[in-house]
């Protein structure tokens, strides 16, 4: 029904007033007595072969929500129904901004795809740490006793969420206005605020929409970005994971420079990857190809899996890899299962195909014994 009735209508309105639209509208019908239930009925998938255990966490299956749909920590907890394993809220930054000016969202139907240029629009890290305090996602009341135990408000979120099995990723990035030269400053403000309302970490370094971001890629910036962010994490009484995710358009010498830095700084892991600045072989309307920001969706795909696969292959496995990026429909996940990924997220393949994409993607995996 989504792909015949629900996304014809939806795609008739502006892209942006639609993401907003369904967030209430999810909302909404999440207050219906039943709807929850009937959703984790229809596409949550349960079965120990789904399980997988990275960065010292248990994920109930391997397909999560990638940042950029849940920016703000508003609906986890209502998309925590509809079968992901985690999700991925963010990007957040120490201090609200607006983003770039709209229209700044483009759908590139022919394609497949989204171009975007949000520019980090979110409401500040504080207010998203005040929702993750308040929408705790729970599946299983806990008892009174446990709840007594809990002394604090983030430890009896972490609580409610390990019944829930839904894990939470914090994606961080700097705000606009910060300089280069202080971006570390404001990775330590939100890394320090979300710390204990989150099980991971994302560093973003990667979004072509925030001027000079992409320079903290390189080699010198990003490792001491990483350092210090792993020095604070070191000193906690229990770490969380760390992971960084990189852009699609990285040469060999680059991805070969990610590699090292992970070996560098011990960090957990890579989320490959973001969105791309290139425009090859599409076929929607000029105009909106070469509208500025950031490409994802199905012609993504390919190079995503490549990167993948190179990170895999030239580190030996050395470390975890979220893949992202052109993710379909189930055989595309199980593309970037082979090439080197140990867990996979959506973001334009669930605008496309719907909350039916996670429950195939979960039905393929245990088909094909991945």
């Amino acid at each position: 029904m989504y792909k015949s009735v629900i996304r014809p209508l939806l795609f008739r309105f502006d892209p942006e007033g639609v993401h907003h639209f369904s967030f209430k509208a999810i909302k909404l019908l999440s207050k219906v007595p039943g709807f929850s239930s009937l959703s984790r009925k229809r596409y949550k998938l349960q079965h120990p072969a789904l399980k997988r255990n990275l960065f010292g966490l248990e994920f109930e299956n391997p397909v999560g929500m990638a940042a950029g749909f849940d920016k703000d920590a508003k609906a986890f907890a209502e998309f925590s129904n509809l079968g992901f394993g985690f999700i991925e809220i963010g990007t957040l930054t120490p201090k609200p901004q607006e983003g770039n000016p709209k229209q700044r969202l483009f759908r590139l139907k022919d394609d497949a795809a989204i171009v975007n240029r949000m520019g980090f629009n979110n409401g500040g890290v504080d207010a998203a740490v005040e929702r993750l305090k308040q929408n705790s996602v729970t599946s299983t009341p806990l008892s009174d006793q446990h709840l007594e135990a809990s002394t604090s408000v983030a430890e009896r979120s972490r609580s409610h969420r390990s019944q829930s099995h839904i894990l939470i990723g914090g994606n961080i990035g700097k705000n606009k206005v910060t300089p280069n030269e202080n971006a570390v400053d404001d990775y330590i403000i939100c890394f320090n605020k979300l710390f204990d309302h989150v099980d991971y970490f994302t560093v973003n370094v990667s979004s072509p929409n925030t001027p000079g971001l992409r320079e903290l890629q390189d080699r010198k910036p990003l490792t001491h970005i990483l350092q210090t962010l792993q020095d604070l994490n070191n000193a906690k009484p229990t770490r969380k994971p760390i992971l960084l995710k990189i852009a699609p358009d990285l040469t060999d010498d680059q991805l070969m420079d990610i590699i090292g830095i992970v070996e560098d700084t011990n960090i957990d892991g890579v989320i490959a990857t973001n969105t791309t600045i290139e425009r090859k072989d599409l076929k929607s309307d000029f105009n909106l190809q070469k509208e500025a920001g950031g490409l994802s969706g199905a012609p993504l795909s390919n190079r995503a899996t490549e990167v993948i696969s190179f990170l895999h292959q030239k580190s030996k496995g050395a470390f975890p890899i979220i893949g992202v990026g052109g993710i379909m429909t189930a055989q595309d996940a199980i593309d970037k299962f082979k090439a080197g990924a140990s867990l996979v997220q959506l973001y334009t393949g669930f605008v496309y195909e719907g909350p039916a994409l996670v429950r195939d993607i979960n039905r393929e995996i245990l088909k094909q014994g991945l």
